[in-house]
């Protein structure tokens, strides 16, 4: 009521205007065509989410054992949820579209007033204001883009009025709201054409966006053509579900989405055609659309520390993705599809519940870096072999008794980490993987007892953990491993070399094998079997009988 000032007099035109000023002048900023039209989608994809969402609590059926009141108020109460939500998530959109509305009716009273102004007073005086030029021939538009109406050129050099049409202000020269006599600004979103990011566009870095907010900010990428957005962290907690209007960003070459509450993502998703990196880690998304196999340009997908428990088949049709994350979700198996994606050379499953990786990942012939670690694997496929690009290989925390023997046709494979599980013996194919560089067999515990006699022959190897087993003696090769710079060792009944020599360090290890080797070897060379003195006599005997007989024929 204080705003409106009911029992303010206004004894003059110049009052009135100036009260229409301060009323108009109260309202916020008028928003932009792109969030009424963000506002528009907003609500009509709610609305659709709703519909779908109530369609599937009416399929659901009762089981025989539930009481049917208990069943009624449970889908009552998930109904009543829908719409509870519906109204919180519309909740920004209305408000938005509303003032909207105002400014539009203002809008129209702005028009009134000016056209009261411009025309003879209801006495029948001629007002000593001059007329107003029609709204279609007056808008001057400035070098900001901001508009306004103007006198016509008849005007004197001093006008006393102003009417903004854009902007719905009705003000004076004197006195006047604005020094330079235009109406109040439009406030546009802060954005880049190729890069967007919040904080740009909320003009505040610690702001977070709402889903009116998000949906606004892709109405502008998708019209500015942007090509890459970065939303870290930076939309709130209600926001649980992406707008369809998503995939109106067909320029978009990067988009980060990580470190939200998204639960589900749009089937448009599919509409990001140029889109090469997307990175979604840390969400709860629990189900991909099959859509998401349109994105074929899609060369890094990082899905980690979500809640998946499948994948689409679409998967098979990435054939450009090179980085896929998958670790940290719930992912029971890897699909067969997993074998097509020819390009891949990154793969991360750790963290899940994989009891076995399917054979057909020997398809990925370019796989370079495969890392399945905190799994369920019992064993790793024969298939292996197939991939000679593999570089490293990490399988820890599994219960793996064996590896393949076709490891041996790893010809670069640098880095072999199978700790922690349940080994009884590395074979001796994996010594044919000559460029070994790091190899890591350590806490198999009770169940490996030797290392492989050959492994004298990762010449290249520079570190071998071994610790927490039951190895009592090193194969005599090991001398051979002159560039090895880290070994541990701990945790074995170590005999040979004896502990002390253990814990010198690698080389003291290399050098007591090459020394015992040596001596071993000079010793057989030196002693020579020498013949008893009964062989001897025993010798002779026998030579005198074969004479004598030969004597008697």
């Amino acid at each position: 009521m204080d705003l409106i000032q009911m029992d303010k007099r206004l004894d003059s035109t110049e009052q009135v205007v100036e009260e229409i000023m301060r009323i108009h002048r109260s309202l916020p900023p008028r928003p932009g065509i792109d969030e009424v039209e963000a506002a528009k989608g907003l609500i009509d994809n709610v609305e659709k989410e709703d519909q779908a969402c109530l369609e599937a609590i009416a399929k659901q059926r009762k089981s025989s054992e539930v009481p049917g009141e208990l069943f009624m108020v449970l889908q009552e109460m998930k109904k009543g949820y829908v719409q509870f939500r519906s109204k919180e998530q519309k909740r920004e959109a209305l408000k938005l579209l509303d003032l909207e509305t105002v400014h539009a009716l203002f809008d129209d009273f702005i028009q009134r007033a000016s056209n009261c102004i411009a025309s003879p007073s209801s006495n029948g005086s001629v007002s000593s204001r001059p007329p107003l030029a029609p709204a279609t021939t007056t808008t001057a538009i400035r070098s900001d883009s901001q508009s306004s109406l103007n006198f016509s050129e008849k005007a004197p050099v001093r006008p006393k009025d102003m009417v903004s049409r854009d902007d719905s202000f009705v003000s004076k020269s004197k006195p006047s709201l604005y020094s330079d006599g235009f109406a109040a600004p439009r406030i546009p979103p802060q954005i880049l054409d190729s890069t967007l990011t919040a904080g740009k566009f909320a003009g505040n870095d610690g702001e977070k966006l709402s889903l009116i907010k998000l949906a606004s900010l892709i109405e502008v990428s998708a019209k500015k053509a942007t090509q890459e957005i970065n939303l870290q962290n930076k939309l709130t907690d209600q926001v649980e579900w992406l707008p369809d209007s998503l995939g109106k960003l067909s320029s978009l070459t990067s988009l980060d989405l990580s470190e939200n509450h998204i639960v589900v993502l749009p089937n448009t998703i599919g509409g990001l055609s140029s889109l090469t990196k997307l990175d979604l880690h840390s969400n709860r998304i629990g189900q991909l659309p099959e859509s998401i196999g349109e994105l074929l340009n899609l060369v890094y997908l990082n899905l980690g520390s979500n809640q998946l428990s499948s994948l689409p088949s679409a998967f098979s049709r990435l054939l450009r993705l090179e980085e896929l994350d998958l670790s940290c979700n719930n992912l029971p198996i890897l699909p067969e599809s997993i074998g097509s994606l020819v390009s891949l050379k990154k793969l991360d499953v750790e963290t899940n519940d994989i009891e076995e990786i399917p054979y057909s990942i020997g398809g990925c012939s370019s796989l370079k870096e495969l890392r399945a670690d905190y799994n369920k694997l019992k064993a790793l496929p024969e298939a292996i072999g197939k991939i000679t690009t593999l570089e490293i290989l990490s399988v820890r925390y599994n219960n793996i008794r064996q590896l393949p023997t076709t490891m041996s046709s790893l010809a670069n494979l640098k880095e072999l980490d199978v700790s922690f599980n349940e080994l009884e013996s590395v074979p001796e194919s994996l010594c044919f993987a000559t460029t070994l560089v790091k190899l890591n067999i350590g806490n198999n515990f009770a169940d490996m007892i030797s290392l492989p006699r050959s492994i004298g022959n990762l010449e290249m190897l520079e570190e071998l953990d071994i610790s927490n087993n039951q190895i009592r003696v090193l194969p005599d090769s090991f001398k051979m491993l002159t560039k090895l710079r880290v070994f541990r060792a701990q945790e074995n009944p170590l005999q040979v070399p004896p502990r002390d020599i253990a814990e010198k360090g690698p080389q003291a290890v290399v050098q007591y094998m090459n020394d015992l080797v040596e001596t071993r070897n000079a010793k057989s060379l030196m002693v020579k079997p020498k013949k008893s003195w009964v062989q001897m006599c025993f010798f002779s005997k026998s030579n005198k009988r074969k004479q004598s007989s030969m004597e008697i024929v």
